[in-house]
């Protein structure tokens, strides 16, 4: 496969690889664990959406930090700070000053890790092998995926918080190793024309988010009651979704590198809202939730190549990739804190987690309109907006 020739790509999909295995063995239980340490429901969705607040205010520092330093330097440092979340949980009883600090600390290292990250890859990366890069990037962490989730769920079980959630923020700061010898990218001082190119890209991420708050964050909390609030059998489902879904990212990157995104994009699209429908449908019953996670994984497989395929290569063609990226982030903290907030108020109003999970099917839909128009038809993947 070609698109192996890149060596900063494959860095950083290596570093992918890493974070991945700290992301599922510790930050897929952040939430939960909040839960479980006395937050109620409703204040857990509002912290998630406080954290993408946060974030959305943080972002514009990033652009004269990146300037500074560097494009890869401040992603090391966002993968190092993003470690610092992890030691804060076990203090958390309810919501008190821990519980204060998580979100207070949270969009620090996740703003910086994020909007550098999309920048980097999309620099670094190329236009005719985007989607099998994206793939290949889907498929690691997917495979890593199986492991993680059952390994932090007996970490939290059997050794206890505090050795699990060290152990997590150590392997979240290693992650950052293989990006050492990556290539270094350059920030202009100015860059006219950026936001005018991003709005497109905004758009995408905004309705990315808002179906993340339902599909992702919403449906974590489900799950997990749904399981009867055990972390090893959350952690369970989870790896069996990401056994579901390791090969099929690597397929729809190639489909879409051949030139075939518009039918990637409805695939994708269709399969989101059929598993939307089943996660509301199975809250309360814990095989058909497990059923219904483990076939998530086919929406991420398929999901995340088909949007980002077109979104790196726009970055790539604006007047500058981080500047990109810190319009298109801002939209999809946007997208995410309000599909949060709304299930927060959902919640407190008694209805059941089945109402706030249909609120991605709004973010699907505005979605898939927007991504059907970036692909023009019978065009590759450097196909740009009409």
């Amino acid at each position: 496969m070609s698109f192996f020739g890149n060596d900063a790509i494959n860095r950083v999909n290596l570093h992918s690889g890493v974070q991945a295995l700290a992301q599922g063995a510790g930050g897929v239980f952040v939430l939960v664990f909040l839960l479980r340490a006395g937050v109620p429901a409703p204040m857990v969705l509002v912290a998630m959406a406080a954290m993408n607040a946060g974030r959305f205010v943080l972002r514009p520092l990033v652009l004269p930090l990146a300037r500074r330093i560097g494009l890869r330097a401040t992603l090391i440092l966002g993968t190092v700070l993003e470690a610092a979340t992890f030691p804060l949980l076990p203090l958390v009883q309810g919501m008190d000053l821990a519980f204060a600090a998580v979100v207070a600390v949270g969009p620090i290292g996740s703003v910086l890790y994020w909007t550098s990250y999309h920048a980097y890859f999309a620099s670094v990366g190329d236009d005719e092998h985007r989607g099998g890069q994206v793939g290949a990037r889907e498929a690691l962490t997917a495979i890593i995926g199986i492991a993680a989730p059952l390994l932090g769920g007996w970490a939290l079980v059997v050794l206890g918080p505090w050795p699990a959630f060290l152990g997590v923020a150590a392997i979240q700061a290693a992650a950052a190793l293989p990006l050492l010898g990556a290539p270094q990218v350059a920030v202009a001082d100015e860059a006219p024309g950026s936001l005018k190119a991003a709005w497109a890209g905004m758009g995408l991420m905004a309705c990315d988010g808002l179906f993340a708050g339902g599909y992702y964050y919403v449906w974590e909390l489900a799950l997990f009651v749904s399981l009867g609030e055990s972390f090893t059998a959350y952690g369970g489902a989870m790896a069996l979704a990401a056994l579901v879904g390791a090969v099929f990212s690597l397929l729809i990157g190639r489909h879409i590198d051949a030139g075939r995104g518009r039918s990637a994009a409805v695939v994708a699209f269709l399969v989101a809202v059929a598993v939307l429908g089943l996660r509301a449908l199975s809250v309360g019953s814990p095989w058909l939730a497990v059923t219904a996670n483990a076939l998530g994984a086919l929406v991420t497989a398929l999901w995340i190549p088909a949007l980002m395929t077109p979104l790196y290569n726009l970055a790539k063609a604006s007047p500058c990739p981080l500047r990109f990226s810190v319009a298109t982030e801002a939209g999809w903290d946007l997208g995410c804190a309000a599909a949060c907030l709304a299930g927060a108020a959902m919640v407190a109003a008694g209805q059941t987690f089945a109402a706030p999970i249909l609120v991605g099917l709004a973010g699907a839909v505005m979605g898939f309109v927007l991504l059907w128009r970036r692909y023009a038809a019978g065009s590759g993947p450097a196909a740009l907006p009409t």
